[in-house]
């Protein structure tokens, strides 16, 4: 997917969306709005950090795009954009979604296959992206966001220990996200860059049994005093065995050990054994969010305007 483009601005009266290629500009006008709400606005924030962490190729070759949406001159909403991964946006009023897809497909340069967001936000936004360019939308993705409560580790924990992992062990862990990529299908466009990402501020924990790493568990940057957990993987021979829930549960108390205020981490809704140990582990339900994907358009996408 492919979103440079121009600037673009739409507006009605006391409300506008603001869009910039410039990553300062955009912490600027937005920051205070994504970080009075962390667990809400999670992944735009993680997203940010490790742009800011590791420039405005982190994700791809293409430059990110990123916007607020201003009402009365407070800001209410965001977006940003990383190609190849469609728009990640803010929960948004109906208004706001309904002007940003009027924004988008105004301007013909930039390509919009899908977005991410909050369940509602996601459907009012592809429910106007339909109306605007006569596409199709499917759910590629429904994840559920748990927020941790109180830490309940496995009881009998399984055999092991916990410990960071090291360069040395990168190799073994971009296969093993290799391997989560093709189970899940989850697109992440450069595995090696991931694991760097991650083992550049100690961000994956490994379980070891007799010195062999067995499984892992990532977790995000810290942000306005939140951190989420992610690319949990045990690799197939090892399953069942209370591996992945040590891992979880291991990653999760160093992170409330170092002061992180809020834990977090998505399980996909299809996967009932993962949402299931997650609740186990004391992660309670917080909210839903989809990936929605667009077909292509064979008609021709409308002027942009005032959103109905």
């Amino acid at each position: 997917m492919r979103c440079a483009a121009p600037p673009l601005r739409a507006s009605l009266e006391h409300m506008a969306w603001t869009v910039t290629y410039d990553l300062d500009e955009f912490r600027a006008a937005a920051g205070d709005f994504l970080g009075a709400r962390p667990a809400r606005h999670t992944t735009l924030l993680t997203v940010v950090s490790s742009l800011v962490a590791a420039g405005s190729g982190r994700y791809g070759d293409q430059p990110p795009v990123y916007g607020w949406w201003t009402e009365q001159g407070s800001v209410e909403g965001a977006f940003l954009c990383t190609p190849p991964y469609p728009p990640l946006l803010s929960p948004v009023s109906d208004e706001a979604a309904r002007a940003l897809a009027r924004a988008l497909a105004g301007n013909g340069e930039r390509q919009i296959t899908g977005v991410n967001a909050g369940r509602e936000t996601a459907e009012t936004f592809a429910t106007a992206w339909r109306g605007l360019t006569g596409a199709m939308s499917s759910v590629e993705q429904n994840h559920r966001l748990y927020r941790l409560s109180t830490l309940t580790p496995p009881d009998p924990a399984p055999p092991g220990r916990p410990r960071t992992a090291t360069a040395a062990d990168r190799d073994l862990l971009v296969t093993w996200y290799e391997g989560f990529v093709r189970e899940t299908q989850v697109l992440l466009n450069d595995v090696a860059a991931q694991v760097d990402d991650k083992l550049s501020h100690d961000g994956i924990t490994l379980w070891e049994l007799d010195g062999r790493p067995v499984a892992c568990a990532g977790i995000s940057r810290t942000v306005a005093g939140m951190a989420r957990v992610a690319l949990v993987y045990t690799p197939p021979e090892q399953r069942g065995r209370g591996y992945a829930g040590a891992a979880t549960a291991a990653v999760s108390r160093a992170a409330r050990a170092a002061g992180v205020r809020e834990v977090l981490l998505f399980a996909d809704l299809d996967n009932p054994t993962s949402n299931a140990l997650y609740q186990r582990l004391g992660y309670r339900p917080l909210e839903d969010h989809l990936v929605v994907s667009f077909t292509s358009a064979e008609r021709t996408v409308p002027e942009q305007g005032h959103p109905s």
